[in-house]
């Protein structure tokens, strides 16, 4: 038993423990956030425009029970929006991701197209040199560019 709570401890210790719960958390904020939107601003406008009252008046009588389609409606617009927003997030993230390995590969061509160096005094020679004009050290093989 002991061993479960050290394990769930660490479990919970791990940072993408720690990411998830303020994930989490701001999702939430954001999901109140949006449900304001469209229950403060958005739904007055559609009632305005179909001439409601202060909601999306879309309610359908079943006998006893009460379908609420107007609730319904601003369900799906905040999905909408929702969605929208992350797949901004997401697209902007993606965005960065391929400028970082774009940058990540300028460096290494940077790199592999540097002067090739003697394996003696460290010095810069001419590609295909056999000997160092600085120390007179033979290159075998010929002078190649530094990894």
């Amino acid at each position: 038993m002991k061993g479960f709570f050290g394990e769930f401890r660490e479990f919970i210790s791990r940072g993408n423990v720690m990411d998830m719960a303020v994930g989490v958390i701001i999702g939430g904020a954001f999901t109140a956030i949006v449900n304001s939107l469209v229950g403060d601003i958005i739904q007055p406008l559609i009632s305005g425009l179909t001439g409601g009252g202060t909601e999306v008046g879309l309610v359908v009588s079943v006998g006893a029970a009460q379908l609420n389609f107007g609730a319904f409606i601003s369900s799906i617009i905040n999905f909408i929006i929702i969605a929208f927003i992350i797949f901004c997030l997401v697209k902007s993230m993606n965005k960065l991701a391929e400028e970082a390995k774009r940058i990540a590969g300028r460096q290494e061509q940077a790199e592999q197209s540097a002067a090739p160096v003697c394996p003696h005094c460290l010095e810069e020679v001419k590609a295909g040199a056999t000997r160092c004009p600085h120390c007179g050290g033979e290159i075998p093989g010929g002078a190649k560019p530094a990894a």
